[in-house]
């Protein structure tokens, strides 16, 4: 396949045709699929999270660590208590080897979500 092809396969159709399609290339662990569909879909609706958390996810999946920890980081700057993507975030910090950084996103994720250590918040 031709590059103009690929792109013009993966643009094809409305927003949510190309959400259901990434849906689809995402749940057959087609990765690098989704994240070409999704990669211009999160250009055109930038503001949602939906989109673009999934792309962090097909990033992670696809071992595009980087670009990953770039979209996940303009989730939590938008939205701080987005306890699913400090998760992410800690995730593809300790897939990169930058295991400070990820301990402190992982017990954010925890506080975020809830996650209790012996009845007590988890503490440092």
């Amino acid at each position: 396949m031709n590059t103009t092809f690929d792109s013009a396969y993966y643009a094809h159709g409305t927003p949510a045709e190309r959400w259901e399609r990434a849906r689809l290339f995402f749940d057959a662990k087609e990765y690098t699929a989704a994240a070409h569909v999704l990669d211009p879909l999160v250009a055109e609706v930038p503001e949602q999270t939906g989109p673009r958390l999934l792309l962090a996810r097909s990033y992670y999946h696809s071992a595009q660590l980087g670009r990953a920890e770039a979209q996940l980081r303009v989730i939590v700057e938008r939205d701080p208590v987005e306890h699913y993507a400090r998760l992410m975030l800690g995730r593809t910090l300790e897939r990169q080897g930058r295991a400070e950084e990820a301990e402190t996103q992982l017990r954010i994720a925890a506080a975020l979500a809830g996650d209790f250590q012996d009845g007590s918040p988890a503490t440092e």
